[in-house]
């Protein structure tokens, strides 16, 4: 099974944009993910209907956040996302009348319930502002990424 890895990049988009952009077109964010530009128009539209971002067009325009970081949780972005799967491994449904089949679906079922449910409680207590003070943390270690970023000047 493929995996989905919109969230991981909708979290990154969200971060540049309050770090480094402030707004930025689709065709930037899709150069930056290396994607198409309707990929990203299609993606951050549904975090548009969250009210997660807004967008504007014509000159000057793009996508921009539309609350704080710390107001935004991993568990927004992923509803706003869909909710796609988060675990690749399913049931067989090879013979439904089978009580082998239905004990084995019955356990796996639970367990990805219980699962699942942890996972969405976590993402609920982790904001935008959290990722955004880690990459914060790890910039001190690269000074020249840093200054790159913008984030800080060297004296001279």
């Amino acid at each position: 099974m493929r995996q989905d890895h919109r969230l991981s990049r909708m979290l990154h988009v969200l971060i540049h944009l309050d770090r480094h952009r402030k707004h930025a077109t689709s065709e930037e964010i899709a150069a930056m993910l290396r994607t198409n530009p309707v990929v990203v128009r299609r993606t951050l539209g549904g975090l548009r209907k969250e009210g997660l971002v807004t967008s504007e067009k014509g000159h000057g325009g793009g996508w921009r956040l539309a609350r704080g970081l710390a107001d935004i949780s991993l568990r927004d972005i992923y509803a706003a996302l869909g909710e796609p799967p988060l675990f690749a491994i399913g049931n067989a449904q090879d013979d439904p009348d089978c009580l082998v089949e239905k004990a084995v679906n019955s356990a796996i079922d639970d367990t990805l319930g219980q699962a699942q449910a942890l996972m969405l409680d976590r993402f609920a207590t982790i904001t935008l502002a959290d990722i955004a003070a880690d990459f914060d943390r790890r910039l001190l270690d690269y000074p020249a990424e840093a200054q790159r970023f913008g984030h800080v000047h060297i004296e001279e």
